[in-house]
Parts: C-alpha cells; sequence; structure tokens
C-alpha cells in the first residue's frame, strides 16, 4: 500500500526541513542529495529542476520561500529565465562572491557548474553588511535559512551556507573537493564532435573536466587561477580599516561557535577629535566581535567604509 497525500507531503516538507536546517557545506549537499533521491528529482535539469521541487514542495512553511524566489525570478531583466538561456558557465570558486554569481546566472537562464576545492566553510569572519546586500539577500529567502538574518554583521560561512542552498535549489551543480588548474582551449580545427572550451581539474577524472562551457568566473578570491586576467578590487574611498586575525585550527569547538552579531561602540576620544580637525571628515571606531577569529576594527569615514 503506498503513501497518501498527506503522508507523501509531509515526508517531502521534512526531508526540505532536514536541508534547510543543515549547518555545514558536506550536510547540506547531503541532504539535498538525499532530497532529491527521495522525491524522484533530477538535479541536473537546471532549467525545470525548481519548478519540480516547488511542486513537489508544498507545505505552508515553505510557500513563502517559493514567493520570494518566484518575485525575483520576474524581475523584467531576466526575461522570464531566458535571457541568456543556452549559455553554459563555470564558476570557480564557492565563496559568497562566486555562489551569489552562479545565482544570478541561474535567473538568467544559463547551465551553470560551480568548483570549489574545499569541503568545508570554516571562516567565521563577520562582515557588515551594506544595506542593499541585505535587501538582496532577504530578497533571495535569507530569513528562511537563517532565523538570525536580522542584524547588518553576519559571518561568511553563514552566507556561504544560505547562498548554497539557494543555488541547488535553483538547479545549480555545485562540486566540493574539485580544484582548477587551467584552462584548456579548444582544438583549432573544430568539427562538430570537438570539444570547446573547458577546464584542467584535480582529479583529473572529475565529470567535471568533460564540462565544456561559454563563459567562465574566476571567484577563488586573492590568489585568482585564471591566467592572463587582471585583477580588480573594490574598495571603499576616504575610509581606514584595520584587520586584526587570529589563527583558525579548524577544531570542532571552533566550528561549533555560533556566530554573534557586531556590536558598534562609539568612543569621543581625543585621538579621533584631531583626525576629525586635521582632515575634515569625522572619524569614529567600530568593533566587531565574531567568535574565535577574526577580530576586526573598522574605522568609518563618512558614508564610505572599506571592509578587508
Amino acid at each position: 500500500m503506498g503513501e497518501t497525500e498527506d503522508e507523501h507531503t509531509a515526508r517531502a516538507s521534512q526531508l526540505f526541513e532536514t536541508f534547510v536546517q543543515a549547518s555545514t557545506c558536506k550536510g547540506t549537499l547531503q541532504a539535498f542529495s538525499i532530497l532529491c533521491r527521495q522525491l524522484e528529482l533530477d538535479p541536473l535539469d537546471h532549467g525545470h529542476f525548481y519548478h519540480c521541487l516547488k511542486a513537489a514542495v508544498t507545505s505552508w512553511k515553505v510557500k513563502a520561500l517559493w514567493t520570494k524566489l518566484d518575485k525575483r525570478a520576474q524581475h523584467k531583466a531576466y526575461e522570464q529565465n531566458t535571457a541568456c538561456q543556452g549559455t553554459r558557465c563555470l564558476i570557480i570558486g564557492g565563496g559568497p562572491c562566486g555562489l551569489r554569481t552562479a545565482i544570478e546566472l541561474a535567473l538568467l537562464g544559463c547551465k551553470v557548474v560551480v568548483i570549489e576545492k574545499r569541503d568545508t566553510f570554516s571562516r567565521n569572519n563577520v562582515l557588515h553588511l551594506w544595506p542593499y546586500t541585505i535587501h538582496d539577500l532577504r530578497g533571495l529567502g535569507a530569513k528562511k535559512f537563517y532565523g538570525k538574518f536580522t542584524y547588518i554583521h553576519h559571518s561568511i560561512r553563514q552566507l556561504q551556507l544560505m547562498l548554497l542552498k539557494v543555488s541547488l535549489i535553483l538547479g545549480i551543480e555545485v562540486h566540493i573537493n574539485v580544484e582548477f588548474v587551467k584552462l584548456l582551449e579548444p582544438p583549432e580545427e573544430q568539427t562538430d564532435d570537438s570539444p570547446g572550451w573547458r577546464a584542467e581539474v584535480r582529479p583529473a577524472t572529475h565529470p567535471v573536466s568533460e564540462f565544456d562551457f561559454d563563459v567562465v568566473i574566476g571567484a577563488d578570491g586573492r590568489r585568482n587561477t585564471l591566467d592572463g586576467f587582471s585583477r580588480k578590487e573594490f574598495r571603499g574611498k576616504l575610509a581606514i580599516a584595520i584587520t586584526a586575525n587570529f589563527v583558525n585550527r579548524n577544531t570542532t569547538a571552533e566550528a561549533k561557535v555560533e556566530e554573534i552579531s557586531g556590536v558598534a561602540f562609539i568612543f569621543n576620544q581625543k585621538f579621533f577629535l584631531e583626525l576629525k580637525e586635521d582632515t575634515g571628515y569625522p572619524m569614529s571606531p567600530c568593533l566587531t566581535l565574531p567568535p574565535c577569529m577574526p577580530q576586526r576594527m573598522r574605522l568609518s569615514s563618512g558614508r564610505n567604509t572599506a571592509i578587508s
């Protein structure tokens, strides 16, 4: 005797909630794999996966998330997910920038593959988010994935987890423990069976090595592994940033410590008054204390703040 409709709905809801509540990178990917297998969904069918998942998980608890993602997808720039339909993209790096870029490309209709050489999200650095960034993440359902998303300070690890879950929901392939080595150009003499642009990766036998792409995006930080491309860095003007990082020893205790929101203390110190007189700009110290590591003090000037 098969399960009833109510039983199927309850099971789908529980599987999805387990995925939402996953607190590690590997745990998220494992919960997603179980979700797809149990509900008989094909995560490689990027063009239809989101709609199939939405049809399979219909509990009232998740409807708010579907509403937010549907609203975002209806933006006219995406042209109903057809603006870049047929474009195949490879993103190197599964940090916040890489995953957020992947989401944008998926909304445009691209086939997106993300590779990340690590298998853990261990960066507890707490960032001060700009108001428009908070607005953007809320529009992607941040509150559903992280109930404490009501502050302006959040760790990189928590941002990665949230963006990873949204990426998977939108049909983006994310592969961990895959390291980019170099680009492989297509052969000069092309035939119908000739490969296009590909990437040499480690391990060499990983299926990503057979992925032909039209666009490659290096989002692997300062040590960009894409040769021949200049690196651009955006910094706020008229700002001073002082960062103090403590060694992350990747212990279990460090990984389990919950983040705390940033707390700012404004001090009317003589030093800052003198700076204002000398420069004409008001300076104020802002102290952010995340758990374990790092600790960061930002000195902000006017409306512009540099975050390093």
